[in-house]
């Protein structure tokens, strides 16, 4: 059953990439004269690459990839979808870089890709495609160094809790083992582009996200929550400082980001 989910989203993900690519949102004119496209939330934590090997988990058409390539990393990006995978490497080549670039299902990767990394990272709208995070863990641990870094950052499962039109809670915070599904008009990057197509997401909560890395053995050396988004990819957000969003309606606050920092023991 999960293959049918997997390749609707792979198909929602082919059509989105085009749309992604000629949007304001990625920046992708900026992109290609240096502008890094990772955020400070991650970079602050990730230090100095250079000289590292890096494997980036879910890496869209791998803009954060050759970010940290730029940087002097080693990098492998890894993503389900042909055309972002394809658009990946005619960057790499566009600007030169030495990225590599895998299609594959997070879940199939070790039947496409050998080998071991210093660091581990995935950011921003990923797990909720991800229907067993054990899987993940484990193929996250598998692809660790001892000694090597997990570095995650998300979007937090209470903002996924909302209906972003209605602004009211519509969706399980908890897992509760089978998919949501919609069909949806346009993407978060531009709402009003020609995709409509089926999307199947996943619900994981904070705890069902860290146990299956304390699981692998993984020591869990730094979490974070923020209290506002570094994208603006929900509806109804303004910019209160530079690179920070929040909606407008809520004047409270809450957690928009989650960091997960993790370290592989030396004698693992």
């Amino acid at each position: 059953m999960e293959d049918k989910y997997f390749e609707a989203n792979k198909k929602l993900w082919d059509a989105k990439t085009p749309v992604h690519l000629r949007s304001d949102f990625y920046q992708m004119d900026s992109f290609l004269k240096g502008k890094n496209s990772l955020k400070n939330i991650e970079l602050d934590e990730l230090g100095d690459v250079s000289g590292k090997s890096i494997l980036h988990l879910q890496c869209h058409f791998g803009q954060d990839t050759l970010s940290l390539a730029r940087m002097g990393a080693n990098c492998t990006g890894v993503d389900l979808s042909p055309k972002a995978i394809e658009e990946a490497r005619a960057l790499n080549e566009k600007l030169g870089l030495n990225a590599t670039f895998v299609e594959s299902n997070i879940y199939d990767l070790p039947q496409h890709l050998e080998g071991q990394f210093d660091i581990v990272f995935t950011s921003y709208g990923v797990i909720g495609w991800l229907p067993d995070l054990e899987k993940w863990a484990n193929i996250i641990n598998q692809y660790l160094k001892p000694g090597g870094t997990f570095l995650m950052a998300e979007f937090h499962p209470m903002i996924y809790c909302f209906d972003w039109d209605k602004m009211s809670v519509e969706y399980n915070y908890f897992n509760p083992g089978q998919p949501d599904h919609e069909v949806t008009q346009g993407t978060y990057a531009d709402q009003n582009a020609s995709v409509y197509l089926d999307e199947y997401f996943w619900a994981h909560s904070l705890q069902e996200t860290l146990m299956p890395l304390i699981e692998q053995g993984l020591h869990i050396s730094k979490f974070k929550e923020y209290d506002y988004s570094p994208w603006p990819c929900f509806p109804d957000v303004e910019e209160f400082e530079s690179g920070k969003f929040r909606f407008k309606s809520f004047k409270t606050s809450m957690p928009y980001v989650f960091l997960i920092k993790a370290v592989k023991p030396e004698n693992a």
